[in-house]
């Protein structure tokens, strides 16, 4: 195949009789406006009435999935099939979409379960968490409510971003009179604040990290951990070290997994059994665990977001415990 050909190919180019002169095929979209003879007041049209906000039409979750099939040119009897297969490969039938059930999806008011759900995205090549948007469930929404219910216990938390389209606000230019040897104010060293999609902060990680979150009540490594701490956890280094630090700020601490939960210490191996050591001012007792059934060491703690002052206790506290199941049904 010649260069022409794979660049006409390409480019979506229409070859002319000439050798060497061919020119782009483009849509009407591609195309720039022709400039139009200015039309004289009187010739002008009359201008329609705007559009009453309440006339417009709002798109149903139902309608726009009927709307990516239908521009997929993918007809009701190909979902039922490839959902069939779906089911079949996952081990479970609630993956498996009828052409009538699609219906139902499309045109009334019938919430599809999340089984049904991952096969249309699946299907239709689109993204789960926006279709989850669209039925009022935003992923995200979940970082908000998790120091609501269950503060006091030590445990793992996510950092994954659900949607391309969240913004988070980041510094873009910094005051040219800031001195990194100082300590300032980051606000008024910042002399531009702007937001980038929060997907963009995933390739600035060079390794994924576990983030953990030390409960109210874990007071283990008190005070050089305090209660609420959010924690950054190095999967990579599990192993513990023995004797390579010269004081208590510089000795590894660990988040470790057990049985009834999780915590976050300094750690001592003898043998097959893990010690748990807390700072000496917690007044927490040492702990000791068999490495091959009680505990797991998740990582190492190499950054931690704490405050130095507690929370006004004039604020509403957060509940501790999760709602009653007849609290839920109300």
């Amino acid at each position: 195949m010649s260069l022409q050909l794979l660049v006409s190919t390409a480019f979506g180019c229409e070859k002319s009789n000439s050798a060497v002169d061919f020119r782009p095929m483009f849509s009407k979209l591609n195309v720039p406006s022709r400039a139009k003879p200015e039309l004289q007041p009187s010739e002008l049209p009359p201008r329609s009435a705007p559009t009453p906000a309440s006339n417009v039409t709002k798109v149903t979750p139902g309608q726009y999935l009927k709307a990516v099939r239908e521009r997929l040119q993918i007809g009701m009897r190909d979902v039922q099939d490839a959902s069939m297969v779906i089911a079949s490969e996952e081990g479970n039938e609630n993956f498996y979409i009828s052409a009538a059930r699609l219906t139902q999806i499309e045109n009334e008011e019938s919430v599809p379960s999340f089984f049904k759900l991952f096969s249309l995205c699946s299907i239709y090549g689109v993204d789960l968490n926006d279709i989850l948007s669209r039925y009022g469930v935003n992923a995200n929404r979940t970082r908000s409510y998790r120091t609501r219910f269950l503060p006091d216990i030590t445990r793992l938390t996510s950092a994954e971003i659900y949607g391309f389209e969240d913004k988070v606000l980041v510094p873009v230019r910094i005051d040219p009179t800031f001195r990194f040897e100082t300590t300032q104010l980051v606000n008024r060293v910042v002399a531009m604040w702007g937001e980038i999609p929060a997907a963009f902060l995933l390739s600035c990680n060079p390794r994924r990290h576990a983030y953990g979150y030390v409960g109210l009540a874990d007071r283990t490594m008190f005070p050089l951990l305090r209660p609420g701490s959010l924690l950054m956890i190095d999967p990579e280094r599990r192993r513990v070290a023995q004797d390579t630090w010269k004081n208590e700020l510089e000795r590894p601490i660990y988040f470790v997994e057990l049985r009834n939960g999780y915590r976050c210490a300094w750690c001592q191996v003898e043998g097959s059994r893990l010690l748990l050591i807390p700072h000496p001012v917690s007044n927490v007792p040492v702990q000791s665990f068999s490495l091959t059934t009680e505990a797991e060491i998740l990582g190492q703690v190499v950054g931690v977001a704490m405050r130095l002052v507690p929370p006004d206790k004039s604020s509403p506290e957060p509940g501790s415990k999760l709602p009653m199941p007849t609290e839920t049904g109300k």
